[in-house]
Formats: structure tokens, C-alpha cells, sequence
């Protein structure tokens, strides 16, 4: 639930106005208990707002995670690929080779017979290059295999952690609408007992100051903004005829002294 700012077609009170129909101590001590209730329901409305992205955070650090394991088997695809590539290049090759050497016997001339020899050798020199290349993608395939298993292995433990962490937030989240819940009924409980117009004071400034309407002076200081209040201002506080507000932060004053 968020905040509700004033209704603007209701009337607000001016710095001074007289209230001369109400008990002015007692607004204020229902402004406090109100107060109280807007404060936690600000905090929680703000600490909801945070959860999406939190949870967004989450997911894109696992998808990460699984990214890089969707590359390590794009990686050992690629080796299993060009292996098998080079395996049907190697048999090429011997087969070239068994066809030139089952043409050596049927060569008439001495020149024709060592230039065969020489392709057969060619043949078979490239073959075992091939072999050799055939051989190493193996071993790097293997290897690759190898760091696939362990980081699913790695995946899987930290699908846990995530799985935890999200149902954590959102059991969180569900935790805030519950109380927020709470608190709206405390709060319909506590507005009949203010004044309409002051009420409508009091949302107003909690609209467009973070959640906080009634501060109490602090040591000659607005518990809002820690503007200096004078000591003058403050007697006005405590003659309890008037609504006071900060200069600065327009926040409504009191004086904690038992109201």
C-alpha cells in the first residue's frame, strides 16, 4: 500500500489559523499515533518497492551462471564437430592412399612408378598430420567434457542457492502486504478521531515529504530538517491554539512533553 496524499478539494489550515472548537493537544496525540502507523507503512511500502529488483538481480546472476555453461558445451560441441570433420578427412586421405598404391603395380615406366611413390608418401604424410590433429581434439574434447560435468555439477548447487534466495524475497514481500494490511485497518481506526481539515493537512505534507507530516522539536531543532526553531515559535507550540509548522520543511512541530 502506498501513502495516500491529501484530497485537494478538501481545505487545508494555514500557519497560525485558530482552532478554537478543538482540543488541539489531543489532534496532535491522535497525529502522533497516526504518524507511527504512516512511518512503518512508508518503510515497508519502500523496502516492496526494492523487491522486484532484487529478485530481477537474482535471476540474471543465475542465468549468468547458466550462460557460461550453455558455452562450455557450445565448446565441446565445436571440438566433437571439427573431430569428426578431420576423422572423415583422415579416412579420405588412407582411402587416396590404397588407391594409389593398388595403381603402383599396374605402372609400366620407372618414372611413373616413383612418382606414384612419391604421391603415396604425400598421402600418408598427410594422413598422419591428420592422425596426429584427430588425436589432439580428442584430448581437448575429453577436457572440455570434463569442465561441462563440473560446472553443471557447480549449476545445480547454485540453482539451490538461487531457488532459496527468490523464495526468500518473495516470502518477504508476502510478510509486507500481510502487515501493510494491518496497517491500513489501524489507520482507518485512527482518522475518525482527527479533524477533517487538519487531516487533510497532515496527508498533504506526508505526500511530498517522504512519508513524514508531524516532527518533534529536538533540542531548539525540527526532528524533519534540523532547521533551528526559534524559542519563540516554540512557545507558540506549547500554547496548543494553533497549528506550527517548520519553516523550512513545513512539517508540523510539537514539543514531546506528554502530549
Amino acid at each position: 500500500m502506498e501513502v495516500r496524499g491529501p484530497n485537494p478539494l478538501s481545505p487545508t489550515i494555514k500557519q497560525g489559523e485558530e482552532l478554537p472548537t478543538l482540543n488541539l493537544r489531543s489532534q496532535l496525540s491522535s497525529l502522533i499515533k497516526l504518524q507511527t502507523v504512516d512511518s512503518e507503512i512508508y518503510a515497508l511500502c519502500s523496502e516492496k518497492s526494492t523487491k522486484p529488483d532484487e529478485i530481477k538481480a537474482i535471476e540474471l546472476s543465475f542465468e549468468t551462471k547458466k550462460a557460461n555453461l550453455a558455452e562450455l558445451e557450445k565448446k565441446l560441441l565445436e571440438l566433437q564437430k571439427e573431430r569428426k570433420d578431420k576423422e572423415l578427412e583422415l579416412g579420405s586421405k588412407e582411402e587416396a592412399a590404397k588407391k594409389l598404391q593398388g595403381q603402383l603395380y599396374g605402372l609400366k615406366t620407372n618414372k611413373e612408378y616413383q612418382t606414384m611413390l612419391q604421391q603415396i608418401q604425400d598421402a600418408k604424410a598427410d594422413a598422419s598430420i591428420i592422425e596426429d590433429k584427430v588425436l589432439e581434439l580428442f584430448d581437448k574434447a575429453d577436457e572440455a567434457r570434463g569442465e561441462v560435468e563440473k560446472e553443471k555439477l557447480r549449476l545445480k548447487e547454485e540453482e539451490k542457492i538461487f531457488l532459496a534466495e527468490k523464495n526468500k524475497t518473495e516470502e518477504r514481500v508476502k510478510e509486507i502486504d500481510g502487515r501493510l494490511s494491518q496497517l491500513e485497518a489501524q489507520r482507518k481506526q485512527a482518522i475518525p478521531d482527527i479533524d477533517p481539515k487538519i487531516l487533510s493537512q497532515y496527508e498533504r505534507i506526508l505526500g511530498s515529504r517522504e512519508g513524514l507530516a508531524i516532527v518533534v522539536v529536538k533540542g531548539n531543532s525540527c526532528g524533519g530538517c534540523n532547521m533551528f526553531v526559534p524559542p519563540q515559535v516554540i512557545n507558540l507550540i506549547k500554547m496548543y491554539e494553533h497549528i506550527i509548522t517548520c519553516e523550512m520543511c513545513n512539517r508540523i512541530l510539537y514539543i514531546d512533553e506528554g502530549i
